[in-house]
């Protein structure tokens, strides 16, 4: 698998590298160190697995860097964001550009390792901080989010996925746990996104702990 690392700072691409080699078979490493080479690799190579972008990269704004990126990549392949910035505002409004998630920079080794894993296998990755609710019915991204209106044209069964989605837990693994088939799963995904009227899973990740859905939610 090839991993495309791009950030401006080679330091903390020395410190991803080494975190990286703990996967179990390395991955390829391809470095960036800025916007447009990041775009020119995403262009140019094949079999990117999984992308590992820092938005304060020179070059063009993080929002038309992250646009083009999107543009270039196959649907499938994730693009986490990694940023020593606490803007809940720039990272959300990232997640609803089509990031899969966010890891601080701050974060440990492990933690790192553990995301990664987790969108790897079709999960979100957020840490809870980032999932606090903004006024007025928006989030701090200043984006609508998911009221109890939307929340109640849910099925008890949807309502059971969306709980699962708000724990970044994967199509597969939501199956799993319910005893559904996979196909089953995702054509709930689905009709969830559209009931929240969000565009991606990260999205739905957001508004399942806007709505205050967990765990616990499986037993209700």
């Amino acid at each position: 698998m090839k991993i495309l690392i791009a950030d401006d700072h080679e330091l903390f691409r020395d410190g991803l590298r080494h975190v990286l080699s703990q996967f179990e078979g390395p991955p390829i490493v391809i470095e960036a160190s800025d916007f447009p080479q990041a775009i020119a690799a995403a262009e140019n190579e094949t079999d990117i697995g999984i992308v590992l972008l820092d938005l304060a990269m020179p070059g063009m704004s993080w929002g038309d860097g992250l646009a083009k990126l999107r543009d270039v990549l196959p649907s499938d392949v994730p693009v986490i964001v990694l940023s020593a910035s606490d803007d809940r505002r720039h990272v959300l409004q990232a997640v609803n550009m089509g990031a899969a998630g966010f890891i601080p920079k701050t974060s440990s080794s492990r933690v790192m390792l553990s995301a990664l894993k987790l969108v790897l296998s079709g999960g979100v990755y957020l840490p809870p901080a980032l999932l606090d609710q903004g006024p007025s019915g928006s989030d701090a991204a200043g984006l609508p989010v998911a009221g109890e209106s939307a929340l109640a044209a849910l099925t008890p069964r949807q309502r059971e996925v969306l709980a699962l989605l708000g724990q970044g837990k994967s199509n597969k693994e939501i199956a799993r746990v319910l005893e559904l088939a996979e196909g089953t799963v995702k054509l709930h995904v689905t009709a969830i996104l559209k009931a929240l009227n969000v565009n991606n899973r990260t999205r739905a990740v957001v508004a399942a702990s806007h709505l205050g859905l967990n765990g616990s939610d499986l037993n209700t």
